[in-house]
């Protein structure tokens, strides 16, 4: 995208015109009410779930800055995923207590079913695999996520039993 201020052009992130132009009406909004940067980045990952390079253009041109600073913003904090997530979204907690119980023997199995390393979503867009450092279950360890669901000591040969139940 060559011009975001057009107001013309759809987004591959918008897909459409109307997207497109909703998404830059509300970061207006955002600007026009003191909001921060920040704030309208947080509107870009809630709506298109993830902050692509023409997301983050329409934020750069409505705050008046460059897209550059925009992602040294974005980059800096862990919420911001750069890349499509999948339909279920898999988080594996690697903190210390779920590490010590196991946690990496979740993950090869993890790997293993799924086909997919750390930070990988399929071809098909249903699941991501990822990390995160602690989700505050320790005495739960080891803990998976899948999208807001809990896994509590979890068990490499259940990990396929999990991944069944999403399979629609």
């Amino acid at each position: 995208m060559s011009d975001t201020n057009s107001g013309s052009l759809a987004c591959e992130t918008c897909k459409t015109n109307d997207t497109f132009d909703i998404f830059t009406i509300k970061v207006k909004e955002i600007k026009a009410k003191n909001g921060t940067k920040l704030m309208a980045l947080q509107e870009a990952q809630v709506q298109f779930g993830y902050l692509d390079k023409d997301a983050m253009n329409i934020v750069a041109n409505v705050f008046e800055t460059t897209t550059s600073e925009i992602y040294s913003i974005a980059s800096f904090y862990a919420q911001f995923k750069f890349v499509k997530q999948g339909k279920y979204r898999i988080a594996l907690c690697l903190g210390t207590a779920c590490y010590v119980r196991g946690a990496s023997k979740i993950q090869q199995k993890l790997e293993e079913v799924l086909q997919l390393k750390m930070g990988e979503t399929s071809k098909d867009g249903k699941f991501t695999l990822g990390s995160a450092r602690c989700v505050g279950c320790c005495g739960l360890a080891p803990v998976m996520l899948i999208n807001e669901k809990v896994y509590p000591a979890v068990k490499p040969e259940q990990v396929p039993d999990i991944i069944n139940e999403y399979n629609d």
